[in-house]
């Protein structure tokens, strides 16, 4: 394969990273929502929102199989995967809007859709059909779509007229106009290519990976899967910052709305920024930027006075955002094309360690820290750890094609 190849035309790129971008935020979204959402949900099944998280642990266990969702994009295709995506997250979330009235139907329910948000298989047709150097450029813009803050922008208007169980019904007319786009979509040029290839003998059809991944893919796997576990583990403690300002804190719900909307915006003005300085200055300086400034944050959302409290936790936004879209462009660029798709869902695989320690983690720390201050010094010192996996000398991946990449890495 060869960066001779046709090249799509840039109205095509743009539709794209556009209708990538909102397949994101279907996945963002129903990832964010249930900040709003533990309030009201806990109130109505009647449990403690440290139970709450032990059962979130619990039914995160399917996540630990998302590999067979990605590898599903590597043997069916891009666009067909993208239409099982969208099905797995658009379904149950419309079930828990009219069905969901006992607390273990609703936890299938939301089982099913964090299955879905934890793939991330968005970010490959927009990783294939991107030119290299604007590549972290593209992934961050169509990462920035789904980012748009709509939990914040519907929450309190959803649950004053539809009750909280439709703030995941509502993302089926998002599902709607999503399966409409997808008609449009054309299957990635370089898959096309892999699947001559395997008709034609000269590379092995594989099951997962096996007997086709190379040492270094592991090597990446762990890379990735350490920086996206950890990360993903801090994220699920930040799901209770609505309990924090509301709960804890005494903010309305519509104060904690705007906040949360001014944190959507940040989280959007994070992800051009990534994509530009990873272009520009590259991955790695970019971890480690991220990691330092969130444990900074992270530490002044325990011990700032009440009123600067939203402060830090916009800031902390920001650099979530900043470093997701490192996993968002790295993971999917890092693994060669045969596999992409399987090592993205392995990474997903090897991070999804944290949708049971991250719910459970939090269970302990809520316990142990009722009023939260120690409980977000805690999770901001865990942000250190992505560091680690520098050691493992990650390449660089700065403005290289995706064949030179698959060389040199």
């Amino acid at each position: 394969m060869t960066e001779g190849r046709e090249k799509r035309t840039r109205r095509y790129v743009a539709f794209i990273v556009i209708f990538m971008g909102l397949v994101a935020l279907m996945d963002q979204y129903l990832s964010l929502v249930e900040s709003t959402a533990i309030p009201y949900l806990t109130a109505d099944f009647g449990i403690t929102v440290a139970d709450f998280a032990f059962w979130q642990g619990v039914y995160g266990i399917p996540s630990l199989f998302i590999v067979l969702l990605n590898w599903g994009a590597d043997r069916i295709g891009r666009k067909r995967g993208i239409l099982v995506l969208l099905l797995v997250m658009g379904i149950p979330a419309l079930l828990v809007g009219l069905t969901a009235y006992t607390f273990h139907m609703f936890m299938v329910f939301y089982s099913i859709i964090i299955f879905g948000t934890v793939s991330n298989m968005w970010s490959i047709p927009v990783a294939e059909e991107s030119p290299p150097d604007k590549r972290a450029r593209y992934e961050s813009i169509t990462y920035m779509i789904g980012l748009i803050p709509l939990y914040a922008i519907l929450g309190t208007l959803i649950v004053q007229n539809l009750g909280w169980r439709w703030l995941y019904g509502v993302m089926f007319f998002l599902l709607v106009i999503n399966l409409i786009l997808w008609l449009f979509m054309k299957e990635t040029q370089r898959w096309i290519e892999v699947k001559k290839e395997w008709t034609k003998g000269t590379k092995k059809r594989h099951a997962l990976g096996r007997k086709v991944m190379k040492k270094k893919d592991l090597v990446y796997i762990v890379v990735v899967s350490i920086v996206w576990g950890v990360w993903l583990v801090v994220y699920k403690l930040g799901m209770y910052a609505g309990h924090y300002f509301m709960d804890l804190k005494g903010f309305t719900l519509p104060e904690w709305n705007l906040f949360f909307l001014v944190a959507g915006l940040m989280t959007i003005i994070g992800a051009l920024s990534s994509g530009w300085f990873m272009d520009k200055l590259g991955r790695n300086k970019a971890l480690v930027l991220g990691c330092i400034a969130i444990v900074i944050s992270m530490i002044f959302l325990g011990y700032m006075p009440r009123s600067l409290l939203p402060v830090p936790f916009w800031i902390s936004y920001f650099f979530f955002s900043f470093i997701y879209v490192w996993i968002v462009v790295y993971s999917p660029e890092v693994f060669p094309t045969d596999v992409r798709g399987t090592g993205l869902g392995w990474t997903a695989t090897g991070a999804r360690f944290s949708y049971v320690i991250g719910p459970m983690l939090a269970s302990i720390l809520l316990t142990l820290f009722p009023t939260m201050e120690l409980y977000w010094v805690f999770g901001g010192f865990l942000m250190l750890v992505p560091l680690i996996s520098l050691l493992l000398k990650p390449y660089e991946t700065k403005q290289k094609t995706l064949e030179e990449i698959e060389k040199k890495r």
